[in-house]
């Protein structure tokens, strides 16, 4: 009988991680067993696109290779997930008018509605491709939906979608270089909505909440209401510059200021209050644009399972305290959800950094059954890759 297997590989800015899992019953549906674990240093990305090729799939490489060895078996097609600064959302309202005699909506209604809202952004979109169609709200004759809008009845149905895009260059060449390792790529799925797949609770999906994963380069945010992703951003810093902040302020070296960042330097002859200033001052900044986003899209203070901090940066001490001052929200750090197995290698990936690899590998195992806003997705990533492979070399 042929192993149910899937792997999901994350191409950060600092690291790349490989997860190969294994759905080997149906009572773990949702938490697949991880059988295989890989990580190689990332070499060639800047902001999350890559800038020498040849360094990024050598590092793709090293990782698959890693996983494959303890997994004991090889990769030959995996998920992959896209991060950085090409990510980008775009909102559009599209509307149809309903077909059937009855007045009753369905399915046709619906693609209809969605196709308008796409053709309303086309000329928004130039050198993008649309990874996610993620309907937010539905309106029959003005009046809002409470669920699914199948089988209501009315005379002109209204949707309003959140379109998450990528550059088509930086998706180009990141398939590429997992495809020069042999690998083909099944599906490609935002990292910000991968990795809360493991990270947020359902609970906090329906309550309201912010996922931001402060990354080397990049702070990363999804905010979700209503079990629904309602708006994803990236910004262009990351923990990297506090560690740049670091050595400006205490005139040392890049490599001593990163591991005073960690911790893993604590007998210095430097003022204590001095490194907490620079570092709160880096992090107020990042928090100061989460806040901003928040603004702009009203969701500020209005999200009762407030804000959930992943990613490297998210280790620093005090970060949860200068959260909930910042945005006057609830604050924790992230922990991964894998489920009650308690096998080695669940233990070894508890660091919320592997969230985003391990996150696509229960999109994989997905059905028909999932959430809409995923459903929806998972199928426009299928045609998309179809589409974009005939520009590959």
């Amino acid at each position: 009988m042929a192993r149910n297997i899937t792997t999901g590989i994350d191409i950060g800015t600092h690291q790349i991680k490989v997860v190969i899992a294994e759905q080997k019953q149906e009572k773990h549906r949702g938490f697949p067993i991880i059988i295989g674990t890989g990580i190689a240093q990332s070499r060639g990305l800047r902001h999350g696109y890559i800038i020498n090729a040849v360094d990024t799939t050598e590092g793709i490489r090293n990782a698959i290779s890693q996983a494959e060895k303890v997994a004991g078996v090889q990769v030959k097609r995996a998920y992959l997930s896209v991060g950085g600064v090409g990510l980008e959302e775009i909102r559009s309202r599209g509307e149809a008018t309903i077909t059937r005699a009855d007045s009753e909506v369905t399915d046709l209604d619906i693609e209809h509605a969605l196709k308008d809202t796409e053709d309303k952004i086309s000329k928004r979109i130039l050198n993008r491709k649309i990874l996610h169609v993620i309907p937010i709200r539905y309106r029959i004759d003005g009046e809002i939906v409470l669920g699914r809008p199948q089988g209501m009845k009315g005379s002109r149905l209204e949707v309003d979608t959140l379109f998450i895009t990528s550059l088509e260059q930086h998706l180009n060449d990141l398939i590429q270089a997992v495809e020069d390792t042999g690998i083909e790529v099944i599906d490609v799925m935002a990292s910000p909505l991968a990795g809360s797949f493991v990270i947020l609770t359902k609970v906090q999906k329906i309550a309201g909440c912010v996922l931001a994963n402060i990354g080397a380069e990049t702070v990363s945010i999804v905010i979700f209401e209503n079990n629904v992703p309602q708006s994803l951003k990236v910004f262009p810093i990351g923990s990297t510059d506090i560690t740049h902040d670091i050595a400006l302020g205490l005139k040392i070296s890049l490599e001593e200021a990163e591991q005073i960042k960690r911790g893993a330097i604590t007998n210095t002859d430097y003022s204590k209050k001095k490194l907490d200033d620079i570092i709160t001052a880096r992090l107020a900044d990042i928090f100061h644009l989460i806040d901003v986003h928040l603004k702009r899209i009203e969701k500020n203070e209005l999200l009762p399972a407030g804000i959930v901090l992943t990613g490297g940066g998210a280790g620093i001490a005090t970060i949860e305290d200068l959260a909930r001052a910042s945005l006057k929200l609830p604050s924790r750090i992230a922990t991964l959800h894998v489920g009650s197995s308690v096998d080695k290698l669940h233990s070894t990936i508890k660091d919320s950094s592997w969230a985003v690899a391990y996150g696509l590998c229960i999109w994989g195992f997905s059905n028909a059954e999932e959430s809409a806003g995923i459903q929806i997705a998972k199928k426009t990533g299928t045609d998309f890759i179809t589409w974009i492979k005939q520009f590959l070399p």
